[in-house]
């Protein structure tokens, strides 16, 4: 499985438009979704799947140089729902379809059907004209994070809670990760972000930003809940060793805020809606390292002006060769994800080097 970091052919986003996850029927989700859409499509080609019935807003609102296509979803999270693409042996690329259960399934998913979902990544790889391999067990995308040189992060927070795979146990998962992604190193962090509500989605947490280097959500505050999560991330990160026997080093990102949904952005929702009640007073899981790293540029959330810029400072100096493009992300940030959750790289297909 290649990097993130690594030359992309494109980027396929979903589109937002349910009123019981996204406020005033989504029409601020929407326009911050083509903020993204807009600050991507500069550096690579955009995809956004849409439904019919969105399908000319959606075309109205997003740049001319985004592709819009039509296709059916319950929600907008992309990185979840798509496909994980992989470049094989041959230079060919390929997708997994994970199966998908709305982060828990019947009892504790986020909202129920998930039946579009779950067929969103087959739709994409058929459009993309990639084979598919359909995976026997469930994972998001943002639960996994790799380095391309054979490291994955994950949490346990996540893949092993008995929502996901009950069935399954550490090893197991590992062997179908190495078995699926081609990788052969797995590094468990413990929890992922304070109250996040995909069960600590590690891309809200920690991720590579070079072989060997990882960025890491950090608090600083005794009093907060994320302090001890984000120090046990360290210590485990500290002791690790990658695919390749090295030890990575860890910078820090602040923590923004912490943020917490309002009064008048709760009732702008439908409270009839299918969707896990979101209330006053909630706290969002609100991350920097929720960036996405496109072709030279990396597209970050602006979330508080407090922090804003030293998060931009400190991606400019991990990431000189990229331009770091900030973009208000608060309506995403409500809906229970950022920037990298509603993004899904297509990795460019590598050239097979002929010997002489």
């Amino acid at each position: 499985m290649p990097a993130e970091f690594e030359p992309h052919a494109g980027t396929w986003m979903l589109w937002p438009e349910r009123s019981d996850t996204w406020r005033l029927g989504a029409q601020p989700a929407q326009y911050a979704f083509t903020a993204v859409a807009a600050a991507i499509v500069a550096a690579e080609p955009v995809s956004v799947g849409v439904s019919a019935r969105q399908f000319a807003n959606a075309r109205a609102l997003l740049p001319p140089e985004v592709r819009v296509v039509e296709l059916s979803s319950n929600d907008a999270w992309m990185r979840d729902v798509g496909p994980t693409f992989l470049v094989d042996a041959r230079g060919r690329r390929r997708g997994v379809d994970w199966i998908f259960n709305a982060w828990g399934g019947v009892d504790a998913g986020l909202y129920f059907p998930w039946d579009r979902d779950d067929q969103v990544a087959a739709k994409v790889l058929q459009i993309e004209g990639c084979p598919r391999y359909r995976a026997p067990f469930v994972l998001e995308g943002g639960a996994i994070h790799v380095d391309g040189q054979g490291t994955l992060l994950t949490t346990e927070e996540c893949l092993l809670n008995p929502n996901r795979n009950p069935g399954l146990s550490r090893s197991a998962l590992e062997s179908l990760l190495q078995r699926y992604l081609g990788i052969q190193q797995v590094i468990w962090l413990g929890a992922g972000v304070f109250h996040d509500e995909t069960d600590g989605h590690v891309d809200n947490l920690c991720c590579f930003v070079r072989p060997g280097e990882v960025v890491l959500h950090w608090c600083d505050d005794r009093a907060d809940p994320q302090y001890e999560i984000s120090r046990d991330a360290l210590e485990r990160l500290r002791s690790a060793r990658d695919a390749r026997g090295r030890p990575l080093l860890v910078h820090r990102l602040p923590q923004p805020g912490p943020l917490y949904m309002t009064a008048a952005e709760a009732a702008g929702l439908d409270a009839a809606g299918a969707a896990r009640p979101r209330r006053a007073g909630d706290r969002l899981a609100a991350s920097y390292v929720n960036f996405y790293i496109a072709n030279g540029r990396v597209v970050m959330p602006l979330l508080d002006p407090h922090t804003d810029r030293r998060a931009r400072a400190t991606l400019a100096r991990l990431l000189p060769r990229h331009e770091i493009v900030g973009v208000p992300a608060r309506e995403i940030l409500l809906g229970g994800g950022n920037i990298h959750c509603i993004t899904q790289q297509v990795p460019r297909p590598r050239r097979r080097v002929m010997k002489a």
